[in-house]
């Protein structure tokens, strides 16, 4: 038996429609989220169901800027939803839980802390909080180095008031304070070759200009009826186990004012022995800064595209219980014995790729099993379309200001990301004219290339700008 880790991802896991057809084979999803739909109305909040079962809802960016009250109900109800599959469902005996920044509040939840009604209030006090303690305006910048770099850097420039907010791998960290200080640092890591994106969040989180915000929720949330923990939970803000209502009240005091240590949780828990870390949300963030923290152990994201039953089932084949082996449809369609192949159609039609792999050399994988894939070759452009990926992902995230780990090169570029069609004919021609190629000729659709991976292909194929022929 494997030891397993859940992780509970935080802003960047939210997917419109991350569980429509998840929902379609499992009543035990529309289950959760018909309770928590009830407990959001109750609190003044917008029914989560309304984003999570509808691929067409707004995306993170919209919701982050008009309301972003309803972007965390959807992120907290969508991972409550998936543990529910994943340890009811299908077995999953996880020996530890471990949330990373508002994902802590989820693991929380899952732990048994609080009931799910009761979770989804606390996470309705925090944005109480934000509303009563409205903090100074300030920001947060992803930096391409380490943490122990990144200490280097900020006092060598000498801005005090910027500091860590998350150590998220060995090569990616998060920085945050005011919005000047900000600046300055990430101008400076720009002039010196390192990568930094500006982040779309209002606010220096994880920082220590929240504390009136901080005092505020930890108010809030000590009238909430606390339990005793069912799961082992580990916390990167406070670097230890909690164990008891003590430890629950000290994490919700930290929450918002410490910074996320997630790279030493990590590094503690394989070294106790967990080589196997299932995400439990949308996308697969958490699982790509694991691959690259600590390579060789296992990661899997059922849900790193829009899954159904069966592929879920797929992705934990030899992890969870035995359930998880008869999983497939229910509700209309019996499910098959044992688990189909990766990739396979679901119940609601949709191929979808498998969400396990393994890590190696400290990259993520994309969806097989198994050591990560041999590099592909040039395309007939030259140009190798791994490597252009990255470039896009880099490009991408500097112009959009999104982390570069949430581009994911699934990632449905105007679906999930709200990315309309004009600014991806922008940024493709940045990228076209980066690399000395010329733009597929006139009346092809660019927007027919909706994810990275496709557009990585398309610019891998098209000839040097003024040769004849050019792709079509």
């Amino acid at each position: 038996m494997t030891d397993c880790a859940v992780l509970f991802p935080g802003q960047g896991a939210y997917l419109p429609g991350a569980l429509a057809a998840l929902a379609e084979d499992e009543p035990l999803v529309r289950e959760t989220l018909g309770t928590l739909d009830a407990a959001a109305v109750r609190l003044g909040r917008t029914a989560p169901s309304r984003l999570l079962l509808d691929e067409r809802a707004p995306s993170a960016a919209d919701l982050a800027a008009t309301a972003p009250a309803d972007l965390h109900t959807a992120l907290f109800a969508s991972e409550i939803a998936l543990f529910r599959i994943l340890t009811e469902r299908h077995g999953l005996r996880p020996r530890v839980l471990l949330g990373h920044s508002f994902g802590e509040l989820v693991a929380l939840t899952a732990a048994g802390a609080y009931g799910p009604e009761e979770g989804l209030a606390l996470v309705a006090a925090r944005d109480d909080a934000f509303a009563a303690r409205p903090p100074e305006p300030g920001g947060m910048v992803a930096l391409g180095i380490s943490a122990a770099r990144t200490a280097g850097l900020l006092n060598g420039l000498g801005e005090w008031e910027v500091t860590l907010a998350a150590d998220n791998g060995p090569r990616q960290c998060v920085v945050s304070g005011p919005s000047e200080p900000l600046e300055r640092v990430r101008a400076a890591a720009g002039a010196l070759g390192i990568g930094a994106t500006r982040l779309r969040v209002p606010y220096a989180f994880h920082h220590r200009s929240l504390a009136a915000v901080a005092g505020d929720f930890a108010h809030r949330a000590a009238a909430l009826r606390t339990r005793p923990v069912r799961h082992l939970l580990h916390s990167a803000i406070l670097g230890r186990r909690l164990e008891d209502a003590d430890a629950v009240a000290d994490l919700v005091a930290a929450h918002l004012v410490r910074p996320t240590l997630f790279t030493d949780a990590v590094r503690e828990l394989h070294a106790d022995g967990v080589d196997v870390f299932v995400e439990c949300g949308p996308r697969g963030v958490l699982s790509d800064l694991v691959a690259a923290t600590v390579p060789g152990v296992r990661v899997i994201a059922p849900l790193r595209r829009r899954a159904g039953g069966r592929e879920v089932a797929d992705a934990l084949g030899g992890v969870a219980g035995g359930a998880a082996r008869a999983a497939g449809t229910s509700g209309g369609t019996s499910a098959s014995e044992g688990t189909g192949a990766s990739g396979g159609t679901s119940a609601s039609g949709r191929t979808r790729a498998s969400g396990d792999t393994r890590a190696s050399g400290g990259t993520g994988g994309t969806g097989t099993r198994g050591s990560a894939p041999a590099a592909p070759p040039a395309g007939p452009g030259g140009l190798d379309p791994r490597e252009v990926l990255a470039t896009l992902r880099a490009l991408y995230a500097e112009a959009l200001g999104y982390p570069p780990e949430v581009l994911t090169g699934d990632a449905d570029l105007e679906a999930d990301l709200g990315v309309d069609s004009i600014k991806q004919t922008e940024l493709f021609a940045r990228a076209v004219t980066r690399y000395g190629r010329a733009l597929p000729a006139e009346g092809s659709r660019l927007t027919s290339h909706t994810t990275l991976d496709a557009l990585a292909g398309l610019l891998s194929t098209l000839p040097a700008a003024g040769t004849a022929g050019a792709a079509a």
